[in-house]
């Protein structure tokens, strides 16, 4: 007999690993104090961005000496201003185990020439060896890969003594695990993520090895003007660390992840952030561990991401299937509860094996999860059913 379908949806059915979704009790009118039509350089407008800059720092929990700064093209523009203003006086290690781990790694092998690139690669669901990563020469990572689901379970495998600067893409990482900055020279992250605010920016965090690299040793290649993160003379461009953008930032945009900053305060800050995170995890850790015909993509549960849970179908029927009918099962799957809207945007990234990816991070409510579980089980009985056809 078919299961029968549930009779209680999750309250909020937005479970896309980006944008991701709001804070709970979010609504249109946070924005009704946003400095509209205002120049972002003009006095009011500047504090408010130096605000945002503030409490970032301050939730972040970042020494003195790192600095922070927002940058244009989300995520993406961050890291590649990272790797494009830093990179080139030494080697460099590309880790690579997802789709965007693998995008930093072709950009530097291919895009910036002349460069000494290795990339030390992993399959979907493994993390590369570590222990391979040579402290001599620059490291660029993915702390939480967000198409793969696997991270790395701490920093501990970074080199204190290194001689080389550690270029960390935090996206999915920020707000939801502990990071020690000390062994992070330099690491990006986007609003769109952790604090489910507007894409377009990116978070550009630089550690004083980073500055000094910076104002000592030029990139042999020419750097686009959006990426310059040094003034005419070769000197630190400190005045994106003050607020002062490189291009126009959207003051609605500051003022919705000024709000999502306020809320983290109020649960507790980063710590408050972590916890809920790890509860979401663990109502999904704790299905999955009661079914047969899933699992975790990631296969080693301490590198299993907490925040862009990836699961695989480990059905025998479904495994013997060629990838494109996997696909169908999944599309199937994700569109059926898409139409009871039960969850949105939860199949699993183009560039992954077929499967199902579901936002686990601080701004998802445990509840959601749990109304969402039997709804997965129904969708999956429903799609097995029909087949592949």
């Amino acid at each position: 007999m078919p299961r029968m379908k549930p009779s209680v949806r999750p309250n909020t059915p937005l479970f896309s690993s980006g944008p991701c979704p709001k804070r709970p009790g979010w609504s249109v009118d946070v924005l009704s104090g946003a400095l509209l039509g205002r120049s972002h350089r003009a006095r009011v407008p500047l504090a408010r961005i130096q605000e945002l800059l503030e409490r970032s720092r301050a939730l972040l929990g970042l020494p003195d000496e790192w600095r922070l700064g927002i940058v244009p093209g989300s995520d993406t523009g961050a890291i590649e201003m990272a790797m494009w203003s830093l990179l080139g006086p030494r080697g460099v290690d590309f880790l690579s185990w997802d789709n965007f781990g693998a995008l930093w790694a072709h950009d530097g092998a291919r895009e910036l020439r002349p460069l000494d690139a290795r990339v030390l690669q992993a399959p979907y669901g493994h993390l590369p060896d570590l222990a391979q990563v040579d402290p001599s020469r620059d490291t660029v990572f993915v702390w939480n890969g967000t198409t793969s689901g696997v991270r790395v379970p701490d920093a501990e495998w970074i080199a204190t003594d290194r001689a080389g600067l550690t270029l960390c893409d935090a996206t999915s990482a920020v707000l939801a695990y502990p990071m020690d900055w000390t062994r992070l020279d330099t690491t990006t992250y986007s609003w769109q993520k952790a604090l489910g605010g507007e894409a377009g920016f990116g978070m550009l965090i630089l550690g004083p090895r980073a500055a000094e690299r910076l104002e000592s040793e030029a990139p042999p290649w020419p750097v686009p003007r959006v990426f310059r993160l040094t003034t005419g003379d070769g000197r630190l461009n400190e005045g994106i660390f003050r607020g002062e953008t490189i291009n126009t930032v959207s003051m609605m945009a500051v003022e919705d992840t000024l709000d999502a900053l306020r809320w983290i305060e109020s649960i507790g800050g980063q710590a408050g952030m972590i916890a809920r995170t790890r509860a979401n995890f663990e109502a999904i850790e704790s299905w999955v561990a009661a079914r047969e015909w899933v699992d975790f993509l990631a296969e080693v549960p301490e590198t299993r991401s907490r925040t862009s849970v990836c699961l695989s179908v480990v059905d025998p029927w479904f495994s013997a299937l060629e990838t494109d009918d996997q696909w169908a099962v999944i599309k199937r799957m994700t569109a059926l509860l898409e139409a009871e809207d039960a969850a949105y945007d939860i199949k699993t990234h183009r560039a992954a094996p077929p499967g199902l990816r579901i936002w686990c991070g601080g701004t998802v409510e445990r509840g959601d999860l749990e109304a969402l579980t039997p709804w997965l089980d129904w969708a999956w009985e429903d799609a097995r059913r029909h087949g592949a056809g």
